[in-house]
């Protein structure tokens, strides 16, 4: 399955290009949490109200999807008007606390919105290709953006409305949120080592 679209190789700043390479292990992760998982080991629940593996997939391909719409945006709407000389992105305080909060292991719950509930039975194939595309959008996003100082344009939160964040804070809240959701999805793996009756096979 291929996971990545076709992209002029150009070189990058430095930190967007570490923001891409961080993309590509994401994926890996992914795909390895799914890799030898039957439906029902997939989809199992270790709690009442805990996510499955599949719905920690699921939860970051819609928040990603959402997420990265209002970054491109805000991008576009700004132009070449805030193009200027490209600097490293320099999240503020509260940007860098919100990042800081995201990565796992949680220390602080966040209300999942109601555009990224997942589903109560994916398959590892739905999960991964719309964890894949969100990341390919992403992708995209940051070559477009590549001559812009990303620390100037603020864009509109769609979950919660209140905060403006730049573009350049977003694009690495959507890699802490990945980190701590993909961390929960392999707790979720590793219990089912101590679960019985789960698929009947082994997780691995």
């Amino acid at each position: 399955m291929s996971t990545q679209p076709q992209i002029a190789n150009q070189p990058l700043p430095a930190d967007l290009q570490s923001v891409l390479n961080e993309l590509d292990r994401t994926d890996e992760e992914a795909r390895q949490l799914v890799s030898g998982l039957s439906d029902a080991q997939l989809n199992w629940q270790p709690g009442s109200g805990a996510w499955s593996v599949a719905q920690c997939l699921d939860h970051l391909g819609q928040i990603n999807f959402v997420y990265t719409a209002a970054l491109l945006a805000a991008v576009r709407h700004a132009g070449r008007i805030s193009a200027a000389t490209y600097l490293p992105i320099q999240p503020g305080w509260f940007g860098r606390w919100f990042i800081n909060a995201m990565e796992p292991p949680p220390r602080r719950k966040f209300k999942s919105p109601a555009k990224g509930r997942p589903g109560t039975h994916k398959s590892g194939e739905e999960v991964l290709s719309a964890f894949f595309a969100s990341h390919n959008e992403l992708r995209l996003l940051i070559h477009e953006a590549r001559d812009v100082n990303l620390n100037r344009i603020r864009f509109k939160n769609p979950f919660v409305s209140l905060l403006r964040f730049t573009v350049g804070t977003g694009i690495l809240i959507i890699g802490a949120h990945d980190r701590r959701h993909l961390w929960q999805a392999r707790q979720v793996r590793a219990s089912m080592k101590d679960s019985a009756g789960v698929g009947g096979a082994s997780a691995g």
